[in-house]
């Protein structure tokens, strides 16, 4: 079985690394991760540059129903 959960992730640097650090988060409370869909892409911007780089992601998982 499978389960999809959207989460929202930020990053200074680029959109690609808000993708990584999302992703890399999201594997340390859960197990079995599977595929990632793009929903979203965003940005804050401040005057001429972009600061902040927003993604939002679903992303699928295994459900384990012989886990403890």
């Amino acid at each position: 079985m499978e389960k999809h959960i959207t989460v929202t992730g930020s990053s200074t640097v680029s959109w690609k690394d808000a993708i990584v650090q999302t992703i890399a988060e999201a594997s340390k409370t859960i197990d079995y991760l599977g595929d990632v869909k793009i929903l979203d892409q965003r940005a804050k911007v401040s005057g001429k540059k972009i600061t902040e780089y927003f993604v939002d992601l679903d992303i699928s998982f295994t459900i384990d129903r012989d886990r403890d």
